[in-house]
């Protein structure tokens, strides 16, 4: 029982490690985006060698576990949820570095006026905010703070929903807007991406902690 719970403990001190990986990732690209800073745009490039380094060494602590200690009731709950937890956040990792990716091909940057328009620097605050809620319930296990997120995923989808439309009147009011307006739409989608991987976490956070899974029902 020490050795798995020595193992539980580096897991969920990995856990953390990718956590706080992904969300520096996702503020890089946020400053990447708002602030067109073309050295934070190879920061995040540099650093998603480090985010797929630390997803094969959760997965390989994971499969250890398994493998050697036949984890039951809780524990495996977490594990199983820590697999599936290290996925969606290494594709939130792989979208803030297609953001990067978009934005280096997109000079000279977006035009201000239309970054305000289609709120996307409302829809980054709200992501980090909800990205933060769920470092902390994940390191307290809290499940209201897990259920959370569920309700505020909606307001990034609507957000994405807006700005599809804003950009149309845009372009007609500005034609010469079409070379900024095909890669922006493409970056707000993945943000919309973003909150779907943090509302995926939001539920396994819920499985392990309760026993309970939500995929595919309405959060309760």
């Amino acid at each position: 029982m020490e050795h798995l719970q020595a193992e539980m403990d580096a897991l969920r001190n990995e856990m953390l490690e990718m956590y706080n990986l992904v969300l520096s990732q996702v503020e890089r690209a946020q400053t990447a985006l708002i602030d067109t800073n073309l050295s934070v745009i190879k920061e995040i490039g540099s650093n998603e060698k480090l985010v797929n380094a630390k997803e094969l060494q959760i997965d390989s602590r994971c499969e250890t576990i398994l493998a050697l200690f036949t984890p039951v009731a809780v524990d495996l709950r977490f594990v199983l949820s820590a697999l599936k937890i290290n996925i969606n956040l290494e594709r939130i990792g792989d979208i803030a570095d297609n953001i990067a990716r978009t934005m280096s091909h997109t000079k000279p940057g977006f035009d201000q006026e239309l970054l305000e328009k289609v709120n996307a620097k409302g829809a980054f605050t709200m992501l980090l905010e909800m990205y933060k809620s769920l470092l902390q319930a994940f390191e307290k296990e809290d499940t209201l703070l897990a259920r959370d997120i569920l309700i505020r995923d909606e307001a990034i989808d609507s957000i994405t929903e807006e700005a599809i439309t804003i950009t149309e009147e845009y372009t007609r009011s500005k034609p010469d807007s079409i070379g900024q307006i095909v890669p922006l739409i493409s970056i707000m989608k993945m943000l919309e991406r973003i909150g779907d991987h943090l509302k995926n976490i939001a539920e396994e956070i819920i499985f392990y902690a309760e026993a309970r899974v939500l995929k595919h029902s309405s959060p309760k």
